[in-house]
């Protein structure tokens, strides 16, 4: 049976592809079916506050950092988007005056213009984030080398090397409106996936490269980072690859409600725990991963009901 059409895109594929009942399942999940949806590699977790929810998520650098000697360096890849945990991450390290000389850390991605990666001074720039939000924060004597902080390139060959160099304890991310991580998003509909998305197989064999965004992507970057300006959003970028994310140990998910929303993340919740892997939605493929975590704030569950306001 032909797939659908996109709604969104019509010469993308995305979740709107997907078969009705596979939809219609998840937005009625509450949030206890999304809990009992959890099974082994796959833990689903919820936090009642903000406080909390940001917190935890800033451990985790620590609890990979901690873990970090001359002999066995260990790091985190991070995400932009959520940025709330970064000042939190620095604040920890200082404060438990933790050594990070061992410590490792890989951004997730960055935009791509002019045939380049943008340089730090792009009002957009990922690795400009991280910098003035976390590392420039943590005091001189505690701080990792830069030769330890990996952000992805145009040329992504030195990127990809690192990953052998050091043990990723975790990859964090967050799940933008069209189900990614980093920007792995959907194909688009052209040769040999006109009429089918990749198989998981295929995608799982893609690694740090320079990507074409869905145009929910670039939409959606505008409005969380732009201003609204969508003509101001880059509609490449270079984005760490699966490969990269099964050599890491775990994948955290952290969902606050502010990038997707009620029905998306109710929908990968139910495809990563039945185990339903599609292209189509990218975080799906996480179903063969054999360490996820989901990390949802509670009160941003909502709900999947028509309400005019």
């Amino acid at each position: 049976m032909a797939r659908k059409i996109s709604m969104l895109a019509p010469d993308w594929w995305d979740y709107t592809t997907l078969e009705d009942d596979i939809l219609n399942d998840a937005a009625k999940l509450t949030a206890e079916d999304m809990a009992s949806l959890g099974r082994e590699g796959f833990k689903v977790v919820f936090y009642d506050t903000l406080e909390d929810f940001y917190l935890a998520e800033a451990l985790e650098y620590i609890v990979a950092w901690k873990q970090a000697t001359a002999d066995n360096p260990t790091g985190i890849c991070g995400p932009i988007g959520p940025t709330e945990q970064l000042p939190l991450v620095a604040r920890l390290v200082n404060e438990l005056n933790l050594d990070l000389k061992n410590a490792h850390f890989w951004g997730m991605d960055e935009w791509y213009l002019d045939g380049r990666e943008v340089p730090v001074s792009h009002p957009l720039s990922f690795a400009k984030a991280d910098m003035e939000l976390c590392f420039n924060r943590i005091d001189d004597k505690l701080r990792m080398p830069e030769s330890n902080i990996h952000f992805p390139r145009a040329d992504a060959s030195e990127y990809i090397k690192s990953w052998d160099g050091a043990r990723c304890v975790v990859m964090q991310g967050g799940q933008g409106d069209i189900k990614h991580w980093a920007f792995n998003d959907p194909v688009n509909r052209q040769g040999d996936y006109k009429d089918k998305p990749p198989t998981p197989q295929e995608y799982g064999r893609l690694t740090t490269r320079v990507v074409d965004l869905h145009p929910v992507t670039v939409m959606q970057n505008a409005r969380t980072s732009g201003g609204g300006v969508v003509t101001g959003v880059p509609t490449r970028a270079i984005t760490v690859g699966p490969v990269q994310t099964w050599q890491a140990e775990k994948v955290s998910i952290w969902q606050a409600g502010t990038h997707d929303n009620p029905f998306g993340m109710r929908l990968t919740t139910l495809m990563i725990g039945r185990k339903i892997a599609d292209s189509s939605v990218p975080m799906s493929l996480l179903a063969g991963h054999p360490n996820v975590q989901f990390n949802f704030y509670r009160p941003a569950i909502g709900k999947c009901e028509a309400e005019m306001h």
